[in-house]
Order: C-alpha cells, then structure tokens, then sequence
C-alpha cells in the first residue's frame, strides 16, 4: 500500500462512524486530512490526531463553498475526497413530506455533487485525484420504507459511473464504496425517523415491526466495524487502477449478488419475509 505523504484529503461526516474512522486511516498513511461536519466540536478527538476541521453543512450550498474555500486557501489543491455525509430518511411514501424527501436528495446527492464540482478543477490540473462516494447495499436493492434513501443512493450509483466516463482520462478515479450493515448510529435513526413519521396510521403495524428490527439490529453484534471500511477506503485511494466499486460488511455481497439473480417478486418476498 502506497503512502500519502503530501496528499490533501478532505472527509465529509467526519464526527462519528465511517468518516472519523476514515480520516484515521488517511492519517496515519500519511495524508493532510480536513475533516468536515455541522459541528467542530465533535472532531476534536481528530484535531488531536492531526486533522484540521472544517465547518460544513453539506445541505447548505454557501456553507459548502466557504469550506472548500477554506481549504483551498492553505493547500494548493483537494487531492482525495471523501463524500461520507449522509443519513437514511425512513418513513412510507404517502407519509413523507416532499421537504423532508427533498432534504435527503440535499445531504446524500445535490451536496456531494457540489463538493465534487468545487475540487475538480485542481485534480483536473494536477491530472490526479480520488473521489470516494460512500453509497450502500441500498443503491442495488430495495426495502420497504426507505424509498427516498435508497433512491438517494441508488442516484448516487448512477451519478459517480457517469462522471467516471467524464473525469478518467483527466487522471480521477471517481470510486463508489457500498457498505452493508456497519456498528454506527445510522440504523437507529433512521428507525426514530420511521417511528416519528409513519408510527401512526395506516403503515404504523409494518413500521413498528421494521423500525424495531433497524434497532435490534444496529444494537447487535452482527454488524461490521467501521474499521472495516475505512481499510477499504485506504485500499481504494492508494491503488494505482482502484476498482469502481467495493461492496463491502455484513450482508453486501449476499444481497447484492441475490438482487441480481433472482425476480423482483421473488426479491420483495424475501426482503418482506425479514421485517
């Protein structure tokens, strides 16, 4: 594995889980490291390490453009970017306001596109650069009430193989990493989300049943650590032809390989059997 002395990277949502996890490892291989979230405080345990924080609302386009500008104004360039923020918005779809739905293409999709328009000038310039989505499992299957998530991210898929044909012979290797299950907060949210928005009503039986299993789940020891993708991060930016894509933790490849070979109808009949 190659160092990255002398690389700058940059980590969205870098305040707990995959994102602080991965801002560890690109320390320790050696990179700059700007870590960014809605609040500094919560990266001080990174500050102590080396990482200099950003300030940044990924949803709020003004607040993204003065943190690149923050960066850019001490580094020459944003070599290695690392799109993590992020969060699953669960509720049924006649129960979901359109403004929260709108939120979450926001924060998943239009915010990342913002942040990838912003550094590649300088990769461009410098014929070299990596950009890391943090898609899902969720961007090549489905499951009830997480329709606006996974369509977040089942857009984001699209989205980075369409700006591969674009920047690659620029020398930028845009890379898409697919977590399944991982031990971070992520699932229990999204099940408070689930609860708060379709715990009444007509879906409430169905959203109790799956919002319970989200948090028995994410409460387990099933799931992977998130060490577990950041290596894999680590293993994707420092490779000289990186793969497109890297699923990777509990239940990724299964469920993916199942979504390709078997119905749609066979699918739903599993994924509802399991909730």
């Amino acid at each position: 594995m190659r160092s990255l002395n002398g690389k700058t990277a940059l980590v969205t949502g870098a305040s707990s889980g995959i994102g602080k996890s991965a801002a560890e490892a690109l320390l320790e291989a050696g990179a700059r490291v700007y870590v960014a979230a809605r609040r500094i405080e919560k990266m001080m345990e990174l500050e102590t390490l080396g990482a200099v924080s950003v300030k940044m609302d990924v949803a709020d386009e003004e607040s993204v453009k003065t943190g690149i500008d923050t960066i850019l104004e001490k580094e020459k360039s944003i070599d290695i970017l690392i799109n993590n923020a992020g969060y699953g918005s669960y509720g049924a779809i006649e129960d979901v306001p359109l403004e929260e739905a709108k939120r979450q293409f926001e924060v998943n999709l239009f915010g990342l596109a913002r942040l990838i328009q912003l550094v590649l000038p300088g990769m461009r310039n410098n014929r070299y650069g990596k950009i890391v989505n943090i898609s899902s499992m969720g961007g090549r299957m489905h499951t009830p009430f997480g329709a606006w998530y996974h369509a977040t991210k089942y857009a984001l898929e699209g989205f980075t193989d369409c700006l591969r044909l674009e920047v690659s012979p620029f020398g930028i290797d845009p890379i898409l990493i697919e977590p399944g299950g991982i031990k971070t907060d992520w699932g229990i949210i999204a099940a408070e989300n689930l609860e708060r928005t379709s715990g009444s009503g007509a879906y409430a039986a169905a959203a109790k049943i799956s919002a319970d299993g989200l948090k028995k789940m994410y409460s387990g020891s099933r799931l992977t650590d998130p060490g577990t993708i950041s290596r894999t991060i680590l293993k994707a930016v420092t490779a000289r032809k990186p793969k497109t894509r890297y699923a990777v933790g509990y239940m990724a490849k299964p469920a993916i390989f199942l979504r390709k070979v078997i119905s749609d109808r066979a699918f739903d009949r599993i994924i509802s059997a399991m909730i």
